[in-house]
């Protein structure tokens, strides 16, 4: 009689969630939120071409001609370019989500369908709030004019929707935004299979709050 030898159950991938939103839609105070609740998770820094004492997110300055050699060396799970700067999610996302730990990656809503490809499965988090709301939030950053602010809205399209996305509209206070993050990222997390399939947003229902706010 020959044994036949034990085979091991495979492991289970972590869900890769991708936030999208436009400027000052509060994605990265909708993160900061989530991190504390869920220490759990891996939310990557990114690497950007932008100069290191520019404020805001926490995140690792080169240069453009390293972050094209890093870029080259096959350095970063997810790249894109965007307002003549370029962006990287470091590797360490990919071997984490191989590992069986979610990651919550902020990202361009361009490299969504690839990074489907490359890490199932993945659920896009958008992050909007409306125009009037937007305008006040970047104005009140102080970092470009009016019209400069119109310009990055009409790019932006914030109302626009994305096939598979759970929208969060955050145009109340931070922490109802990070409550419908949560409630999105717990419930997909419970869902997450062992082989890799698309999450149904539709099986996902972000909280509401009372009183008409959001």
């Amino acid at each position: 009689m020959i044994d036949t030898p034990p085979q091991s159950t495979p492991k289970a991938r972590g869900v890769l969630f991708l936030v999208v939103g436009p400027s000052g839609a509060g994605k990265d105070t909708l993160m900061d939120g989530v991190r504390a609740a869920r220490p759990d998770l891996l939310f990557p820094k990114r690497v950007v071409t932008r100069a290191a004492d520019a404020g805001g997110e926490d995140y690792d300055a080169v240069s453009p001609d390293m972050f094209d050699a890093q870029e080259a060396d096959g350095a970063f799970a997810l790249s894109w370019r965007a307002h003549g700067l370029a962006y990287g999610v470091p590797n360490s996302a990919a071997e984490a989500l191989a590992d069986g730990r979610s990651v919550v990656a902020n990202v361009s809503r361009t490299v969504i369908e690839q990074a489907r490809r490359a890490y199932p499965p993945v659920l896009p988090l958008h992050v909007t709030a409306p125009r009037e709301v937007l305008a006040q939030r970047l104005t009140a950053r102080g970092r470009e004019s009016a019209e400069d602010i119109a310009a990055r809205l009409d790019r932006a399209n914030p109302t626009a929707e994305i096939p598979g996305a759970i929208t969060i509209l955050n145009d109340g206070p931070p922490e109802h935004g990070v409550a419908k993050m949560l409630q999105a990222i717990d419930a997909a997390t419970a869902q997450s299979p062992i082989n890799p399939a698309p999450i149904t947003p539709a099986l996902i229902n972000p909280v509401t709050d009372s009183g008409g706010e959001a």
